[in-house]
């Protein structure tokens, strides 16, 4: 392997401040925890959850933090190749004392989706604590070193990596050596990989409506929140920009619930006209009154026994906020037209897309109702907020799509999950379906999903400039996604318009490479995707054309 860059830049993002009591690395808070309080807890957990449950709670945070590392490696080296921004992952594992890992070999193919490397672990933390507290295992034992591997290789590599630790000094070898490979590659899972890879890596989820997907602090706070309330029949407030995942979340409620059995009837308040929107909730009798030729049960009644979610809740109106207020209250209200009480249990979930808090004072929102749907108020993030989340997202829909429309798509490449992860979306997570929908239409049968299938220029999107990848890896700067297609174009004007040809438009290119690596042949071929040997032939070609 080639020489890597050093620690100097990892080692600037590490903060110290004994005075306030704090330490940041790459603006996170973070702290210091001894061997000792490390060994503690992980004892601690194997005992009370057993070593199975123990082992994925470890895998599944290692994942976590890897998947939040990648992100930031994708920003650290813009003037690196491939090599150098994937060694910021394990480099900074080094950094946080867990071991350092030498890599052995590392491949990457995101156009036909190959990806394979081979990677050592000295001095692993994670062995150490294991045999001197139970001795040496018959199984591997780093679960968050392998974990933190998977994580920061499957967002890195924009598909699913799976790596597995094939060698391990908790069981007596000399180091701990890591296979990785997606996850397809591999014959068969073990029971570790089956249960603590997240739901994004399974094929068989395939209603994106039923699956809660997020790796991430902020999602799983929310999630953690609608988990240990479950049970109970205290009304949800799910609060979030549109497209958060409020309905997701919603439905997790339910299926959590004990009234999983009875029905979830939802319900968007804003896409119901005001005059027909109590008609909707609460139904119809019959009558002259009504003009009805036939009663008809609203929402609440259809919810009766189950759920009731009820979303963008302050598009209602006053009156129909308080016949609401009553229903929730009571359990009880009248068809529109009829003066039969009709009674009714159901469980209100509640969701926002503006800050109910603000729109009481405001005067738009009855602040009784307010209180009474807030007794468990859930703020979901936006993707902005928690782009760690959006490589497992991406392979989510990747995988839903594909299955949907028969396409077979490798995965994502570098740049294109760079793109994403310097783009806001506004749309949030409903936003990213779309594009990952429409890329899966777009890109060539078994090839990996580029930049341009993400972004068309039809969109009118505002992308910030953004450190995108090329597919090799190298990092460079890119104003905006129709630059390639412009740059296309100008290079067909100058073989149409100025008598070119298509070598000699090669000949600029591999020069322009050339230029850029300083001269390192071996780098510029990476760089045009070549290998090393089929640059130095294209090379002597040139050569032997511009003597003759």
């Amino acid at each position: 392997m080639e020489t890597l860059p050093g620690y100097a830049d990892l080692a600037s993002k590490l903060l110290f401040s004994p005075e306030m009591g704090r330490i940041w690395h790459d603006g996170e808070r973070c702290v210091l925890l001894s061997q000792a309080a490390l060994a503690s807890w992980r004892s601690r957990l194997v005992a009370e959850l057993g070593l199975e449950a123990a082992s994925r709670f470890f895998w599944g945070v290692g994942f976590a933090e890897g998947a939040r590392c990648a992100i930031g490696a994708k920003k650290l080296r813009p003037d690196g190749d491939y090599l150098e921004a994937f060694a910021v992952g394990p480099q900074a594992h080094a950094l946080t004392g867990f071991g350092w890992t030498q890599i052995e070999t590392l491949e990457n193919d995101p156009s036909r989706g190959h990806f394979e490397g081979r990677f050592t672990v000295h001095d692993s933390m994670e062995a150490a604590i294991h045999l001197n507290a139970m001795g040496h295992s018959t199984d591997p034992v780093c679960w968050m070193q392998t974990g933190f591997a998977s994580g920061f290789a499957t967002t890195f590599a924009g598909q699913p990596i799976i790596m597995r630790e094939v060698e391990c000094a908790g069981r007596g070898d000399a180091a701990c050596v890591l296979h990785a490979k997606p996850k397809p590659e591999w014959d068969q899972l073990d029971d570790l990989e089956l249960a603590a890879t997240p739901l994004v890596l399974s094929e068989t989820w395939h209603d994106a409506s039923q699956t809660v997907i997020g790796i991430s602090a902020a999602f799983l706070s929310a999630k953690t929140m609608i988990e240990r309330t479950a049970a109970s029949n205290a009304t949800l407030l799910l609060m979030g920009e549109t497209g958060v995942g409020k309905e997701v979340l919603a439905k997790l409620a339910h299926r959590l619930s004990t009234r999983e059995a009875e029905p979830f009837i939802a319900l968007n308040c804003a896409a119901i006209p005001e005059g027909l929107i109590e008609s909707e909730l609460f139904g119809v009798a019959k009558g002259a009154y009504t003009g009805a030729v036939a009663a008809r049960p609203g929402r609440f009644e259809l919810a009766n026994g189950g759920t009731l979610f009820l979303d963008e809740i302050s598009t209602l109106s006053p009156l129909a906020q308080s016949k609401i207020l009553r229903a929730v209250q009571e359990g009880e209200f009248e068809r529109v037209g009829d003066t039969r009480t009709i009674k009714v249990d159901v469980r209100l979930i509640a969701a926002s897309n503006v800050e109910l808090n603000e729109a009481v004072r405001e005067g738009t929102f009855r602040a009784d109702l307010f209180y009474r749907i807030s007794t468990l108020p859930v703020r979901v993030p936006p993707l902005r907020q928690r782009r760690e989340d959006i490589p497992v997202l991406l392979e989510h829909f990747r995988l839903r799509y594909a299955l949907r429309h028969g396409r077979t798509v490798s995965g994502f490449t570098p740049r294109a999950i760079n793109a994403l992860l310097a783009y806001d979306f506004p749309g949030n997570v409903r936003e990213l379906e779309r594009m990952v929908e429409r890329a899966v239409l777009l890109a060539d049968d078994g090839r990996a999903i580029d930049v341009r299938h993400l972004f068309l220029e039809t969109d009118g999107l505002e992308l910030k400039p953004a450190m995108c990848m090329t597919n090799d890896g190298r990092i460079s700067a890119v104003d905006n996604v129709g630059s390639r297609a412009d740059l296309v174009r100008q290079m067909l004007d100058l073989i149409v318009d100025e008598g070119g040809s298509l070598l000699e438009m090669e000949g600029l290119v591999i020069r322009e490479a050339l230029d850029a690596s300083g001269g390192n042949v071996a780098r510029a071929a990476r760089t045009l995707g070549f290998t090393r040997r089929q640059l130095a032939l294209r090379l002597e070609k040139m050569e032997i054309q511009e003597s003759a």
